[in-house]
Formats: structure tokens, C-alpha cells, sequence
């Protein structure tokens, strides 16, 4: 039940500084205030955040899983487990994202998707769907099962379209045949393009950015960089990402995926306000290493966990991820000269204003949704708030 919260005693991560000692308020599902030190209010709970960290939560724009299950799963238990293991790290609101699958995978997904979102009441908030693929390269595969992988087909992806509003990302490999009118089609929905498991060259990247296509899913991961024919050197999707200002990047910060001199140079170009960290977690997320199934736990792909990350049985490619938005962070500062300010931005403002819904969240700000956390300087998460109500609490 949503109440009046007062947050107080904390250290409050905004958009460009810290504010040292600050208190947050909250009535309903709304802050309502944020003040320096420890202004007289009204509240049914007060928290005294004992010094710590008071940030935005964290939003995740392409996560598949965790706790052992996956979207792909299409039951609502899945849907509802994985909200609420990733809401536990940090994570207040996430994009479920498909899988490579057949069109009836896909629907039943998207089905299992809107039954659910009103019954999530105890986890991350869903903020709609992120269908990545079935139109991939199949050289930049990377774990996605390769019997589903096909061209755009406009019967097809109408069909989707008009079974749900409820899509608001699709990832494309952007030089399938058909994809920049299939691009241009989502965009005129409101719903963002981006380029993925993509073998494009640079004048093909461009091309796609011409027509809508704003953000390179898991920069660097299944997507063409420099390659060389002949004599000859050609720029791929991760160059046009380096070169044009307005393309955003997503990464899987996990330390793994990539390291930590890729992690300094994508913040020394493309910098905070073009950079969201995402989890792109599997079911294996805050579960134990060892055997798992990526996508449908019936019909998915055997992987093994272990080294932190998901990779197929015979370690050619990682499978996924296993981190949790937490991990991104701690990974973050680790590895590059990042402040933390501008880390929160790149999982919190960048995010939100990547999928249009910076006036409602992503900063601590009055009028925002009460979505916010408290962490100590490991970036342990102590509270998680949800518009306006507490979800959990781990001790202060």
C-alpha cells in the first residue's frame, strides 16, 4: 500500500552531483520532495538511510531472466519471479525481452506479458517488451538458436504488431532484406528500432540510422566491427556507433563481456548520456553456476554457467549474462574512472530517456514516480521503493 515516506539522512545521487545530506519525500506514488538536511514532515514511515546512498532505481532496458526462469518461459510465475529476483538488486523497471522463436513463441509471450503486468505488484515494474529478433544475421548469431532466424516478413511482423500495444523495442539486424521499411513502420508506432546481432557494414549502419534505428543493442557483442577484403579495410556497425553522436549504446557491463579497456573507451566517446548499462540476464541470474537452458525451459538451448557468464556447452560464445543490475555498477567503478553519479546516469536518465519515459522516471526529482533506492558504498541495496511502496527492505 502506497503511504508517505520520508528518506532521510542520505547521500542523494541526482542527475549532475550528490547532495551530501538530503531527505526525500513521498506520498502516494510520487515524490513530492527532495530537500537538504532533514526538514519537519508528516510521514507514516520514515527511513533513516544512515549515510548511504539515495539513487533512482535502476532500469533495465534488456534483461531475458533470473532466479531461474525466463520470459521465454510464458508462464506467469516466470514473468513475476524474474520481477521480483532483479527488484531485490536494484532494478525498479525493466523491458522483458524475447528470444529468437517461432511466431507462435513470440505471441505467446506477448500474451503471457499482458496477463501479467497487472498482477506485478512485487517486483520491477514492466515498461513494456523488447522483441529481440527473429530477423538477426546468422554469422552474428551469437546463442540464438538458428532454426528461428529469418528475413523481415512484413505478414508476419504486422501480425505482431497489431496483437499488442504493448511492444516498444524491437531488435533488428538492419541489412536483412526489408528491414529499414520494417524499420521505418515501427518508428511511425512509436516503438524504437535498434540494430542487433547485425553483420552491416558502416554505410549500412548509416543507412539505418537515416531511418530510425537510435540504438546498438550489446554494443560490441554479435555486431561487425572493422574487417578487411583483400587490401582493403571496411568500417562495420561498431565504428558508425563510435562515429555518430546520436546513436545510444547499451552494454553488459558484467566485466566480462567486455573489459575493462573497452569499458574506458565507450565512456571516453559515447560518454554517460548515450551509454545504459543492461543486465541482458538469462535465467541463471542470481542463481547458482552449473548447467542451465537459455530461453524456453522446455525447448531452449543447453548452456553452462560458470566465470560469471552463460556460454554454450562447448564454450564457443557466451549465452547471455548473469548479472544483476547491482553487479553493473560495482563493475563500472571497478573498471573505469567513471564517477558515480554519471555510472547512475548510465542506469537510470539514460535508460528512462532512451525509451521516452524521462519525465516519469529515472531521477529523484518532484513529480517523478517513487521509484528509489538506498545502497552503501558497495552498492549493496538496503531498500527498494516502488511507486511509493516499499518492496523490500534489508536492514540498515
Amino acid at each position: 500500500m502506497s503511504e508517505r515516506i520520508k528518506i532521510t539522512n542520505g547521500r542523494i545521487i541526482l542527475t549532475d552531483h550528490i547532495l551530501q545530506s538530503g531527505t526525500i519525500l513521498i506520498e502516494g506514488r510520487k515524490i513530492i520532495g527532495v530537500e537538504e538536511g532533514n526538514p519537519e514532515w508528516d510521514a507514516a514511515l520514515t527511513i533513516d538511510a544512515k549515510g548511504n546512498y539515495i539513487s533512482p532505481g535502476f532500469i533495465d532496458i534488456h534483461v531475458h531472466g533470473g532466479g531461474g526462469h525466463d520470459f521465454m518461459d510464458g508462464t506467469e510465475e516466470a514473468f513475476l519471479e524474474i520481477a521480483k529476483i532483479h527488484a531485490t538488486h536494484g532494478t525498479t523497471s525493466m523491458l522483458p525481452t524475447t528470444l529468437t522463436a517461432d511466431l507462435k513463441g513470440i505471441l505467446d509471450t506477448i500474451d503471457t506479458y499482458e496477463r501479467t503486468t497487472i498482477k506485478n505488484n512485487e517486483g520491477a515494474s514492466f515498461i513494456g517488451l523488447h522483441l529481440e529478433g527473429p530477423y538477426f544475421s546468422m554469422a552474428q548469431r551469437g546463442a540464438q538458436d538458428p532454426k528461428f532466424i529469418r528475413d523481415p516478413d512484413p505478414e508476419e511482423y504486422m501480425q505482431i504488431l497489431e496483437h499488442s500495444a504493448a511492444i516498444k523495442r524491437w531488435s533488428i539486424a538492419p541489412e536483412k532484406k526489408g528491414a529499414i521499411a520494417f524499420g521505418k513502420i515501427l518508428r511511425n508506432r512509436g516503438i524504437l528500432p535498434s540494430m542487433a546481432h547485425t553483420d552491416a557494414t558502416y554505410e549500412e549502419a548509416f543507412e539505418a540510422l537515416r531511418n530510425g534505428y537510435s540504438l546498438l543493442t550489446h554494443f560490441y557483442s554479435a555486431m561487425s566491427g572493422v574487417t578487411r577484403k583483400n587490401a582493403f579495410r571496411f568500417a562495420g556497425v561498431i565504428e558508425a556507433g563510435y562515429l555518430h553522436d546520436e546513436l545510444d549504446v547499451e552494454i553488459i557491463a558484467d566485466g566480462i563481456h567486455l573489459p575493462a579497456p573497452l569499458l574506458k573507451l565507450i565512456c571516453k566517446i559515447k560518454g554517460p548520456d548515450r551509454t545504459a548499462l543492461i543486465t541482458d540476464a538469462m535465467r541463471g541470474a542470481a542463481m547458482p553456476e552449473g548447467e542451465s537452458i537459455l530461453g524456453n525451459k522446455y525447448t531452449g538451448l543447453p548452456v553452462i554457467i560458470e566465470d560469471g557468464v552463460a556460454k554454450l556447452p562447448d564454450r564457443s560464445s557466451f549465452a547471455g549474462s548473469v548479472a544483476t543490475a547491482d553487479r553493473l555498477v560495482r563493475t563500472m567503478l571497478a573498471n573505469t574512472e567513471t564517477p558515480l553519479v554519471d555510472v547512475i546516469r548510465m542506469i537510470t536518465t539514460t535508460p528512462a530517456r532512451i525509451m521516452r519515459l524521462d519525465d516519469q522516471i529515472g531521477s529523484l526529482k518532484k513529480g517523478m514516480d517513487a521509484d528509489v533506492l538506498v545502497f552503501d558504498e558497495n552498492i549493496h541495496v538496503k531498500e527498494v521503493i516502488i511507486k511509493g511502496n516499499r518492496i523490500f527492505s534489508f536492514g540498515l
